[in-house]
């Protein structure tokens, strides 16, 4: 078994990028969901993988306490998750685990809960674990559970970016926009992305983006942009049997093609949508430790 530097130095190297390019602080990504079944860790994969595929340093960090799913999309079975991190049983390059196309992720479920009830000393701890690899990243992406929870609040009001999923269905629709009215009432200055995956067509997919983008503007005076959509398509249930990304196993699926146009406007204009700067981990944890999520 390698030991945690040789570990951590391999994840280095194989998540570099060209020679060359600047290392800055990674950039925090929440992916949350009004409603459950809209396919939101099912995005959060293939959207990560993407990103890897055009060059970038990628950690997938399966935040959902309940319903934790990551590894059971890809078919890899989690030896370590953040509860061993939390216990100091692993450090964080022993529970950085590699799914397809050595994509690392940090597997949730077990763990989750006692990461809101840590002391000042063990989130110091697990602080100083994420700053360690955080620097070796240009972007780590939670995976937050659906709805809205004192956990997921958690993340939204502490990341960089918060994408949105929704679909075309009118429940999804009117979660996805309470969940949105919600937070903005206590946290204003959130910006939200949004993701209308399941779109039977583009038509439906705009007209799904436009009655949730012009309610969050006309009575919250809230700009959404529309990051993209994803078709609906025969081709991501049968990735899901396979427990192989869709991205990965049907390349030329109109969902696959979906997520790479939506992932090349992420690079190239997602994150001046909200007009930040990444904050990097440091940022993160400080948000985290000063937002009062109080409506809970």
């Amino acid at each position: 078994m390698m030991d945690q530097a040789q570990s951590l130095r391999r994840l280095v190297a194989d998540q570099r990028r060209e020679e060359g390019s600047e290392w800055g602080s990674a950039r925090i990504i929440t992916v949350c969901s009004g409603k459950g079944g809209v396919g939101k860790s099912n995005f959060s994969l293939n959207f990560a993988l993407k990103l890897k595929s055009m060059g970038k340093r990628v950690l997938l960090f399966d935040a959902d306490i309940g319903m934790a799913n990551i590894d059971v999309l890809m078919g890899v079975s989690s030896k370590y998750n953040l509860y061993h991190l939390l216990n100091r049983e692993a450090a964080i390059a022993d529970i950085i685990q590699y799914g397809p196309d050595r994509l690392p992720f940090i597997a949730g479920g077990s763990g989750m809960q006692e990461l809101f009830a840590l002391s000042d000393e063990d989130l110091a701890y697990f602080t100083s674990q994420i700053a360690s690899i955080a620097d070796s990243m240009d972007y780590i992406l939670f995976d937050t559970g659906a709805g809205l929870s004192k956990e997921t609040l958690k993340f939204i009001v502490s990341a960089d970016d918060c994408l949105v999923v929704t679909t075309p269905e009118p429940t999804a629709i009117t979660d996805a926009y309470a969940l949105m009215k919600v937070v903005h009432s206590s946290y204003p200055d959130i910006s939200f992305q949004l993701i209308v995956n399941q779109a039977s067509d583009e038509k439906e997919a705009f007209a799904t983006s436009d009655k949730i983008r012009m309610a969050a503007q006309r009575f919250l005076e809230l700009d959404l942009p529309f990051l993209g959509y994803i078709s609906s398509d025969s081709h991501v249930v049968q990735a899901v049997k396979k427990q192989v990304p869709f991205s990965m196993a049907f390349p030329s699926s109109t969902a696959a093609k979906d997520v790479h146009r939506l992932t090349q406007k992420y690079l190239t204009a997602g994150p001046s949508m909200t007009a930040s700067r990444p904050q990097g981990i440091k940022g993160f944890i400080g948000k985290w430790l000063r937002r009062n999520t109080k409506m809970f």
